[in-house]
């Protein structure tokens, strides 16, 4: 093999292995941009099956409060609240709120202002080990009493809890009627936060009066569409 061959093939290989070891580096580089982006998850403390206040009472004393008073809510309310919506309640899966054919197309996120035991941002509860997962770092409730066209209880409440779902679950059992029962389990879940809400001397009101597209950008949504905002409070 001539001297000029040699060095062409010591050129080639050396250039495939810098592009190579180039990917190499990328693709190591995006897998830890990715990991750091993946937040560690909050075990929640365990929810009580028993309180107080029995169902009647709940019943009769729901009403729909929109001022509260200026304090934090306890990680044990969160807990609490959390459950009521979207808990897991039987060993097979079964939740605290129906769902047609256990499709369970509902999602619940927190925009948490002001919770003892967790910082500001936005968070999504994940009810197979009841834990929460921040998704955004900082206070969004201004953003979110923007989206929702500036009603009061948005700003004023420590914490804001946004029911989302994704159709497709429901639908593809059930084609188009499904998104009728995905609006009916909205119902559900919201009627359990507010007798959990009044178990725990909280109050609560369901807003659905917002701009769907800037309530996504704000929780940074993806499949899932917002339905309902529920504001929770201590009551003044």
């Amino acid at each position: 093999m001539s001297s000029k061959k040699t060095i062409f093939l010591i050129l080639v290989f050396s250039f495939i292995f810098l592009v190579v070891s180039f990917f190499l580096i990328g693709e190591k580089e995006k897998n830890l941009r990715a990991r750091a982006e993946i937040k560690p998850s909050i075990k929640l403390p365990a929810p009580h099956p028993k309180s107080k206040t029995s169902v009647e009472q709940a019943l009769s004393k729901r009403r729909s409060v929109r001022t509260y008073k200026d304090e934090p809510l306890t990680i044990e309310q969160i807990s609490q609240l959390c459950w009521s919506a979207q808990g897991i309640t039987s060993d097979w899966g079964g939740r605290t709120a129906p769902s047609a054919g256990a499709k369970y197309p509902l999602e619940v996120f927190l925009v948490v202002e002001n919770v003892d035991g967790l910082d500001p941002g936005v968070y999504h509860y994940n009810p197979s080990d009841h834990s929460l997962r921040k998704k955004i770092d900082g206070d969004k409730r201004e953003n979110l009493y923007a989206s929702a066209l500036w009603q009061k209880p948005v700003i004023r409440a420590p914490v804001n809890f946004v029911i989302s779902g994704v159709y497709e679950r429901t639908m593809k059992k059930y084609g188009e009627r499904g998104k009728r029962y995905v609006h009916m389990e909205v119902g559900h879940v919201c009627q359990n936060i507010y007798l959990q809400a009044e178990a725990l001397n909280l109050g609560t009101v369901v807003i659905g009066a917002f701009d769907d597209q800037k309530v996504k950008k704000v929780l940074n949504l993806k499949k899932e569409e917002p339905f309902a905002i529920m504001p929770v409070g201590r009551k003044k």
